[in-house]
């Protein structure tokens, strides 16, 4: 049985978050070709390097998809949506910091923000897309295994 009331705890997906990071690390090292890790950050499409100030990122915060999916999935569960491929990215600190706990969609409605660091705004779009239909998939998958 699920408990629909029990508080938000990032354990799980801490746990799986960690591995995620690790995974994606040595992609992108081997994408770097040089020792050095590259990503492409999710918002701006900027080219990022390893020792570049960024930050891995919930595309969807963690928070509210655990919020959202609580009442039937389990912990361990959510922390497999959560850490999606689609949903784990990375962008620059700044834009991280200055986003928080927002929804990416309400950190956008303030132009400065998209001007002041360089969001593409496409890119951002489609992105939020991909997240939210790889987190629509895993959590078809999970409650298709149920059944």
């Amino acid at each position: 049985m699920i408990d629909s009331q029990r508080p938000y705890r990032r354990t799980e997906i801490d746990k799986i978050f960690t591995r995620t990071k690790a995974s994606m690390q040595q992609a992108a090292l081997i994408r770097g070709g040089d020792g050095i890790a590259l990503y492409i950050d999710i918002y701006t499409g900027k080219t990022l390097r390893g020792g570049d100030s960024y930050d891995y990122e919930h595309v969807r915060s963690s928070e509210a998809v655990y919020t959202q999916y609580k009442s039937v999935l389990t912990d361990e569960q959510i922390a497999l949506v959560v850490n999606c491929p689609e949903n784990v990215a990375v962008t620059l600190r700044c834009i991280n910091q200055s986003k928080g706990r927002r929804k990416m969609e309400d950190w956008l409605s303030n132009p400065v923000n998209v001007t002041t660091n360089g969001i593409d705004l496409k890119l951002t779009l489609s992105n939020l897309k991909k997240a939210d239909d790889g987190i629509e998939r895993i959590v078809r998958e999970i409650l298709a295994i149920r059944i």
